[in-house]
C-alpha cells in the first residue's frame, strides 16, 4: 500500500465522508423530501433517493448500475495495486473516483437506490451527494494531470 499511497488515502477519506454524511441524513430526516435550508433558496440539505445515475438517468433500468460501480471499483483497485506508480494528481483523481464509485455502489447494493442530499437551489441543480462530489473532483485531478500539471511525478521517485 506504500505504492500510490495518496490513492488509498483519497479513496478512504472520500468513502468515509460519503458514508458518514449519508448515515447522518438517513438518521436525521424523517421523510423523503424533508429539507433544511442552510441558505434559504440557495443551498439546502434535502433528503431524496435516486434509483438511476447522474441527473436521474436510467431511473427505470438502473439495476445494472450496481454492477458498473463494482467493475469500476475493482478496476481502479487493480490499477493502484498492480499498476505503475502514478503521479500524485493521478493518485488523487483515481482515489476520489474510487471513493465515489464505492460510496454509491454500496447504496445500490444495499438499498437499490442512492441517498442524495446536497441541494443547490440557486441554479436548480439536481440533488447530489459526497460520492458525486468525489467523482467530479477526481475527474478534475485527472484533467490537471493530463494537461501536464500536478507537480512531481511519483513515477520518478
Amino acid at each position: 500500500m506504500k505504492k500510490n499511497r495518496f490513492f488509498w488515502i483519497a479513496a478512504l477519506v472520500g468513502l468515509l465522508l460519503d458514508r458518514v454524511t449519508k448515515y447522518w441524513v438517513v438518521q436525521s430526516f424523517e421523510d423523503l423530501g424533508d429539507t433544511v435550508p442552510l441558505w434559504e433558496g440557495v443551498f439546502h440539505f434535502t433528503y431524496v433517493v435516486n434509483t438511476g445515475a447522474a441527473f436521474s438517468l436510467f431511473e427505470e433500468t438502473g439495476g445494472w448500475l450496481r454492477w458498473l460501480s463494482l467493475a469500476v471499483s475493482l478496476g481502479l483497485i487493480a490499477l493502484a495495486w498492480f499498476g505503475p506508480r502514478l503521479k500524485i494528481t493521478e493518485q488523487l483523481g483515481y482515489g476520489l473516483i474510487l471513493a465515489g464509485a464505492l460510496g454509491n455502489g454500496i447504496d445500490r447494493f444495499l438499498f437499490g437506490y442512492v441517498v442524495d442530499f446536497l441541494d443547490f437551489r440557486l441554479i436548480q441543480f439536481p440533488v447530489f451527494n459526497v460520492a458525486d462530489v468525489c467523482i467530479n473532483v477526481g475527474i478534475v485531478f485527472l484533467l490537471i494531470s493530463s494537461l501536464g500539471g500536478g507537480g512531481e511525478s511519483a513515477r520518478t521517485r
